[in-house]
């Protein structure tokens, strides 16, 4: 799994909770196709605003956040996003009560028989 960071660094104070959710659930009419994209959260800060992504694959992400990805993002926002991404091998669920590893449930170090 790959996780993305996207940073968009906005002039100003923190955007208004309402605009944020309102601007980001018509934006889900791009992102619920985007192949491989498993999960989205959407951000909002007092730095600007930005998204986590949860692909299935670096060949997912990489395809989505392509060499034009950036100019297009800049055309929405008149700002240069930042993007990182990340291996991400291990996954704590604390509302499901499970480690996973590499997708797959493992036994949990604080289950019974943990050392």
């Amino acid at each position: 799994m790959i996780i993305a960071i996207v940073k968009i660094p906005l002039p100003g104070p923190k955007r208004p909770g309402a605009e944020v959710i309102r601007q980001s659930l018509e934006s889900t009419r791009i992102f619920h196709e985007v192949k491989g994209l498993r999960r989205k959260y959407y951000l909002n800060g007092e730095a600007g605003g930005g998204g986590i992504y949860e692909f299935a694959s670096r060949a997912d992400a990489e395809a989505w956040f392509n060499a034009g990805w950036a100019d297009w993002m800049e055309g929405r926002f008149g700002v240069r996003p930042t993007l990182e991404l990340y291996e991400n091998p291990v996954v704590l669920d604390n509302v499901a009560g499970e480690a996973r590893v590499n997708g797959a449930p493992v036994p949990p170090p604080w289950g019974e028989g943990a050392s």
